[in-house]
């Protein structure tokens, strides 16, 4: 079976996840093919998908947006999960006691759930490298308050990651991985 798993990535997070996602279905015997949303000029011929994109302010980037938009018909008659990745630190729980995973989703969640109706949807912690934001992201960067409330590090958990693609290969039917 082919898989191809999808992503937008602004500052490289989100390409690791999409890539670690890869690595996890290849182990699980499938074929996979890796690419930016932007780079994808043919999605079908695919047996399923996976679409990723980084979070900024609750809304997936662009590319990752019309790739969905685009293909939607294909990704509805296909088995199709989504990912995002974007919260910072390590906390489960905000000040309010909310899950902060399920309190990062990006809107198009609820919109792909109507318009693709994805089997799953994930979303995993991100990675902050202050040095490395560039453009008009770095004079926000370096505002002492954004600064301050930002905290720096790679948060990406990777047994979790692992273990979604392990349960997207389970959900396709395929066996344990091959020797």
């Amino acid at each position: 079976m082919k898989v191809l798993v999808a992503y937008a990535s602004k500052y490289g997070a989100t390409e690791g996840i999409a890539r670690r996602l890869g690595e996890g279905l290849r182990k699980r015997g499938l074929e996979v093919d890796v690419m930016r949303c932007k780079d994808v000029h043919e999605a079908s011929g695919y047996d399923a998908y996976v679409v990723g994109s980084a979070a900024y302010e609750f809304n997936w980037r662009r590319s990752a947006r019309k790739f969905v938009e685009r293909n939607a018909e294909v990704l509805t008659a296909t088995p199709t999960w989504l990912f995002s990745s974007g919260p910072l630190g390590t906390e489960k729980v905000d000040k309010d006691g909310n899950d902060v995973l399920k309190g990062a989703e990006p809107k198009q969640f609820a919109e792909y759930r109507e318009l693709v109706h994805p089997r799953g949807t994930q979303v995993f912690r991100g990675a902050y490298q202050h040095d490395e934001i560039r453009g008009v992201d770095r004079i926000v960067a370096w505002m002492p308050a954004v600064r301050d409330i930002l905290p720096e590090g790679d948060f990406r958990e990777w047994d979790a990651i692992d273990a979604w693609a392990s349960t997207i290969a389970d959900e396709m039917g395929e066996p344990a991985a091959r020797a």
